[in-house]
């Protein structure tokens, strides 16, 4: 076990864009009390995200990074989430809480089914936000303001790790969705996944053509838009692909026949028809750029809530192994002893000293408790 044992401690293994994002996001929110741990497998992003300030401290033994910890969350491409969960299985603390920041869902939520021991929580998350310059030195903790934040709890997912989520996507700013992941891929293939492969086919297309040196040089701001996608993490891009195919695959054909729509209104010179889908396209995409899609709850209430549900699900965490520990010291657990009555009558037992520690911690989680109950509107009230 690492020295800092009992202290509130979040994990972030992976300190690229999401990951360092999601650290500074955490400090901007001030949670008193709190270690932001991070491992990186590159050492010089674990130094640039702790001079940055989006961690406390780097601890690039992983198994040590996550000894200890409350929450857990692995920001790494996709594929790489498998090979983490084998590494730390074995470290995760009891009732602790592993959460993931990956682009596809179905696969991650079977590695975790697979791998993760049934003592921890696993929920599965998407922050949907993220441009094409990399890195830790491109975090920013505005990342993920009024960005979707796709939640899909396992099924053996305690409710207290659900909403410690829950309060994380909204901590940093993000709205929480709930949703199957299944569907999540199916989705987020058609508005995340198909777009940066248009991009990265529209620019790999031109690029080849014979006429490029020409073509290159009148290449201006409507080419460098269309394909800003294409200049991201190759090791991303390929990730999401392999582990989502067939529901890109599946958009790919969507997207051919619309192409092939185009194609014939233009072959057939319809050009009311074409003047008309242009308009209503602008009209469409102008509608959703001003007024996008959004939830109704206060931001103020949101940050508060979200605060409040990562600390608790910490402090009780923290106070489940300091309950646990008392009852393993050799020292504390000596036979309860007889006491005079308060009466005068006989002797009462008196409880050893394990038993009074182990009362007085439980009473603390009941009050944290009776504090979530009285946050919890009725849901009889409307």
């Amino acid at each position: 076990m690492t020295k800092e044992v009992g202290q509130r401690r979040i994990t972030i293994i992976g300190l690229g864009l999401i990951g360092g994002s999601i650290g500074l996001a955490l400090k901007k929110a001030g949670l008193t009390g709190v270690q932001v741990v991070g491992h990186d497998r590159e050492r010089a992003s674990e130094t640039q995200a702790e001079r940055m300030g989006a961690i406390d401290k780097a601890e690039h033994n992983l198994p040590r990074a996550v000894q200890g910890a409350g929450m857990v969350i692995i920001a790494t491409p996709v594929l790489a989430v498998r090979e983490v969960m084998g590494q730390i299985a074995g470290d995760l603390a009891e009732g602790s809480l592993v959460t993931d920041t990956a682009s596809t869902k179905a696969h991650v939520m079977a590695w975790a089914k697979e791998l993760l021991p049934g003592h921890v929580s696993f929920v599965g998350g998407h922050p949907m936000a993220g441009k094409e310059d990399q890195g830790i030195a491109n975090a920013e903790a505005e990342l993920f303001r009024d960005k979707a934040y796709c939640i899909c709890p396992s099924v053996a997912a305690s409710e207290g790790a659900v909403k410690s989520v829950v309060g994380l996507a909204q901590l940093i700013g993000a709205e929480p969705m709930f949703i199957d992941p299944a569907e999540h891929d199916v989705y987020a293939a058609a508005v995340s996944h198909l777009p940066l492969m248009v991009a990265s086919a529209l620019f790999n297309l031109l690029r080849t053509s014979p006429s490029w040196p020409d073509m290159g040089l009148m290449a201006s701001s409507g080419l460098k838009d269309t394909t800003r996608l294409a200049s991201g993490d190759p090791r991303m891009a390929h990730d999401i692909w392999v582990t989502n195919r067939e529901a890109v695959i599946h958009w790919l054909e969507r997207m051919e026949s619309e192409l092939h729509r185009f194609r014939d209104i233009l072959q057939d010179s319809r050009d009311e028809e074409l003047l008309e889908t242009f308009a209503k396209v602008q009209m469409d995409r102008d509608t959703l750029i001003k007024n996008p899609p959004k939830r109704t709850m206060a931001k103020t209430d949101a940050v508060q809530k979200g605060g409040e549900a990562v600390m608790d699900m910490l402090i009780g965490k923290m106070m489940a192994d300091q309950l646990r520990k008392v009852q393993k010291i050799p020292e504390l657990m000596s036979q309860p002893g007889e006491v005079p009555a308060a009466d005068g009558a006989g002797t009462e037992r008196r409880p050893s000293l394990a038993e009074r520690v182990a009362e007085d911690i439980r009473r603390d989680l009941e009050k944290l408790e009776q504090k979530r109950a009285r946050k919890e509107p009725d849901k009889g009230d409307h």
